[in-house]
């Protein structure tokens, strides 16, 4: 296969990505995570900023389970919030680490968990096998691109 038909597979699987609800982005996520967390961790933790995404990772934490999804559904569809800015501001493998530490935290029992009776749609059903398809690298750009738009820009001054 050709490296512009592995580019394309990735940005097919990214649209796919892009078009699901926030809450199956959320899913998404969190099933690539529980299914292929060794492969997808950042190559260099130490050089993704896990000081910085373990900050911002305990903000979460700390937090009811309720607002803890509030928060990442914030993060997934840009919304504005001090945590959604402070996110903005990480670099594309912190971003990446801190999603990384969420799904952890969701089996540790620390970060609200999947639903017990959750059941994926048929898009992410539909996409995981095209994740899956693809080789560690390409899983990982495709989980980079699709951490790296969430969250909002931060702001001029002292307002992150």
């Amino acid at each position: 296969m050709t490296s512009a038909n592995l580019d394309q597979n990735v940005d097919r699987a990214l649209s796919a990505y892009n078009s699901l609800s926030v809450d199956d982005k959320l899913a998404f996520l969190w099933y690539v995570y529980k299914d292929m967390g060794d492969s997808v961790t950042p190559a260099a933790p130490g050089a993704a900023g896990a000081d910085i995404s373990g900050g911002l990772f305990n903000q979460v934490k700390e937090k009811s389970f309720e607002e803890q999804l509030d928060i990442q559904r914030k993060l997934i569809s840009g919304q504005d919030s001090l945590i959604s800015r402070e996110y903005g501001s990480l670099s594309a493998n912190t971003k990446l680490l801190f999603w990384y530490q969420l799904a952890q935290g969701m089996d540790e029992g620390t970060i609200v968990p999947m639903p017990d009776d959750y059941k994926a749609s048929g898009s992410v059903e539909q996409l995981l096998p095209q994740i899956e398809s693809l080789d560690s690298e390409q899983q990982i750009t495709l989980l980079r691109n699709a951490v790296v738009n969430a969250g909002t820009e931060p702001k001029q001054g002292a307002d992150i």
